[in-house]
């Protein structure tokens, strides 16, 4: 299973427009986005897919944001989420919020954490546990996001 991970979009449709395309043409078959959403315009683009989307902490207007996630007929989570995918329990979150992020990490629960919030593109392993960040669509350089296969849990990082 091809996933694709997004974060920090920040309500820019037109620098979101390349990170679908990519989708696309990876032929994904589910896409998380890990929060600075910022607009239901941008939750309008990843219609094509099964979305999973959690809050970041410049998502202010939540329940605009949730009501239009779930009248897209998409996953709002609020500011966690727990699925999993291809027998891999994911946690989903912005990562502002240390304590949630921290605890999400060092629980044991997940094999796979997606993050957003520093603008930074990152793969790890810490100890079991996956984490990834696929970096930003917004304010990056260079703007980028992750692809994930699953069940053998390998990630990369792919420039806009």
């Amino acid at each position: 299973m091809r996933v694709g991970i997004v974060s920090d979009t920040h309500g820019h449709v037109e620098l979101t427009q390349p990170a679908v395309r990519m989708f696309e043409s990876l032929d994904v078959e589910r896409v998380l986005h890990c929060g600075d959403v910022g607009s239901a315009e941008v939750v309008e683009l990843f219609a094509p897919w099964p979305t999973d989307f959690v809050f970041g902490n410049c998502d202010t207007d939540t329940k605009l944001l949730r009501t239009s996630i779930e009248q897209a007929g998409q996953t709002c989570h609020g500011e966690f989420g727990e699925i999993e995918l291809n027998g891999a329990r994911i946690a989903l979150v912005h990562s502002h919020d240390r304590r949630r992020f921290v605890g999400a990490v060092g629980s044991g629960r997940y094999q796979v954490v997606c993050y957003g919030h520093t603008h930074v593109a990152a793969i790890e392993e810490r100890g079991e546990t996956l984490l990834i960040n696929p970096g930003a669509v917004y304010r990056a350089s260079p703007h980028s996001v992750a692809l994930l296969e699953l069940p053998q849990r390998k990630a990369m990082i792919i420039g806009l």
